[in-house]
């Protein structure tokens, strides 16, 4: 991704210093561009749950990084492993939803235990945080190939005029490495001369589209259009969304989706308009464990304060008011699951297929081992 015309990832080591972890801060965008160091597991820990990154590959990749920082924060000795078991399960509470932070401390807790001595061990997590953060990048590159076809077919469908995609919350470059998921599509189809145009749902209570898929857009150059999150049935019902495209933050093996609140309700506009609803994902993002995405995915309750207050840009700063009546109580739920049935197909790095365990298993056969263990079959 290109930032005044300079590439970017979203989290990367310092160039002088491998001991440092340099990532974009995304609670001052879209107004402000700043890097932050961090230097201790425990300031990783709080760049997640604070959501200075935020985002399911970007918090895949921070968590990877973040282990990374515990090897050398950990004392030498017997305590050394217990230092890292307790690190890894504090990281892994900040934020419930998201499979991938689980996926990378297991990759890196694997790859540290695989070696002997602290230095081979520090070494193993730094190349293991490096090797998960360009496999994000890189299958999210891919995603947006496959996702590119089907944007090229509609635009053929509608000879050649621009296709209207509506997307929710940020599930682009800034939610990955690079390239993004949701988003991925669109840069491709709109760097190869398909002309597309996207509708950016404003994301309350955090505003992530209005934010960030904005701002990211603007810097790509690709139009869009920032709407309020209860416009997209109206436009939906009108002819004016051609295809909705999101992320996820965990997504069954079945083909259920949990991802940011408010999803679900788009994917009932879309069914109920015959507008093809679509879930961009690494295989990253895949809970192979679970086959029932209402009983089984924790649905993370952030603080209060995020729907009854909203910040801003005023006057050159960044300020906070609050938007809701002193006395009245505020409920944050920050993710809600859409049932595999609405959800037209799944684009992945492998390609794309329908959200059902069959034709995901197609496409990930590996996981078919996972039908041994004592997991319940979708008529039990």
């Amino acid at each position: 991704m290109n930032v005044n015309g300079q590439h970017y990832r979203t989290i990367w080591p310092n160039e002088s210093n491998g001991k440092i972890i340099r990532l974009i801060d995304q609670r001052f965008l879209p107004h402000q561009f700043v890097i932050e160091e961090v230097g201790t597991p425990e300031e990783m820990a709080t760049a997640i749950k604070e959501m200075h990154v935020r985002g399911a590959g970007l918090i895949g990749a921070a968590a990877g990084y973040g282990m990374y920082l515990a090897t050398l924060s950990a004392e030498p000795g017997a305590s050394f492993e217990d230092d890292l078991a307790a690190f890894a399960a504090k990281l892994k509470a900040t934020r419930p939803t998201a499979v991938n932070l689980a996926w990378a401390i297991e990759r890196q807790l694997k790859a540290i235990g695989a070696v002997k001595g602290v230095d081979e061990k520090r070494g193993a997590a730094f190349e293991m945080a490096q090797q998960i953060a360009d496999e994000d990048a890189e299958y999210c590159r891919r995603i947006g190939e496959h996702g590119e076809e089907l944007i090229r077919r509609l635009s053929a469908e509608k000879g050649g005029g621009p296709v209207n995609i509506l997307t929710h919350c940020n599930a682009g470059w800034l939610a990955f490495v690079d390239h993004g998921s949701a988003t991925a599509p669109i840069y491709a189809a709109h760097d190869h001369g398909i002309s597309v145009h996207v509708w950016v749902d404003e994301t309350r209570p955090r505003s992530q589209g209005s934010k960030l898929t904005a701002w990211e857009l603007g810097e790509h150059g690709v139009p869009h259009t920032v709407i309020a999150d209860n416009a997209g049935g109206h436009l939906m019902q009108h002819g004016r969304v051609d295809a909705v495209i999101v992320g996820t933050d965990r997504t069954t093996r079945t083909g259920d989706v949990a991802n940011k609140i408010g999803t679900y309700l788009k994917a009932l506009a879309a069914k109920d308009n015959a507008v093809p609803f679509y879930v961009a994902l690494p295989s990253s993002s895949f809970d192979w464990n679970i086959r029932d995405g209402l009983k089984e995915i924790p649905i993370e309750e952030r603080g209060s304060e995020e729907v009854s207050h909203a910040d801003g840009w005023h006057r050159g700063e960044q300020i906070e008011v609050r938007v809701t009546p002193q006395s009245s109580a505020a409920a944050n739920f920050g993710f809600d699951v859409t049932p595999r049935q609405l959800v037209t197909g799944l684009i992945t790095e492998r390609g794309i297929c329908q959200a059902n365990e069959e034709s995901i298993l197609r496409l990930f056969p590996e996981q078919a081992a996972q039908q041994s263990l004592a997991l319940p079959k979708e008529s039990e």
